[in-house]
């Protein structure tokens, strides 16, 4: 890897994890793993991880501050957790608007069309994770239509996917001893562990590479 590479994560609570009680700005998520995972590399000993998580955003707050958080931080590399919140609150919030997928999308192309046209990073695009440990909640069914948005979208801007609902999804039909998470969205160490392992399987190569 070149040196001086910098990648920023953005996403909502499971990206954010306490980056901000956090001395080194990291938190303590998925994102830590995947940072402590290349510093033992010597390879990447100049990658420069930024988290720019924020509990609660949906694709529209990303929206509001992607040129702050994203744009402006000149990335090689923009890894993108969301959609667990506009799929979560239409069932604890109903009463709220919902974001739904045609409007999930296109916020989404406008994102990603915005970072080809004013950087040169290569987008990492996550698929959401799960709402429930339970592989037909109804959490679960509405996010579908959300992962194959995603999918469509890592392929249409030649990124990179990374299946993390499908690996959760398998976890949950063939792993019953361990939790995921805390509260059926929010991740315990295991879920963080399963959602690195399934990010570097899929970025490791590409990123050392460049």
């Amino acid at each position: 890897m070149h040196t001086n590479k910098r990648i920023v994560f953005i996403g909502d609570s499971i990206t954010d994890s306490g980056r901000r009680e956090d001395q080194e700005g990291i938190g303590n998520g998925y994102v830590r793993l995947i940072r402590d995972y290349f510093l033992t590399e010597e390879d990447a000993e100049h990658l420069e991880v930024v988290n720019k998580g924020v509990s609660g955003d949906k694709v529209t707050e990303l929206a509001v501050r992607w040129e702050e958080d994203v744009i402006s931080q000149s990335p090689d590399y923009v890894s993108v957790s969301i959609g667990i919140n506009d799929v979560w609150r239409q069932l604890d919030h109903p009463e709220m608007e919902p974001v739904l997928p045609e409007r999930f999308e296109q916020i989404y192309v406008a994102l990603l069309e915005q970072l080809k046209k004013e950087t040169k990073a290569l987008p990492i695009l996550m698929e959401p994770t799960i709402i429930e440990e339970n592989t037909d909640s109804a959490g679960n069914q509405k996010l579908k239509p959300y992962v194959e948005i995603v999918q469509r979208l890592a392929e249409k801007y030649d990124g990179i996917l990374v299946p993390t609902h499908a690996a959760f999804i398998s976890f949950l039909e063939h792993q019953k001893t361990s939790a995921l998470t805390t509260d059926g969205v929010h991740m315990n160490s295991v879920g963080d562990m399963l959602m690195a392992k399934t990010w570097l399987q899929a970025c490791r190569e590409s990123m050392l590479e460049h």
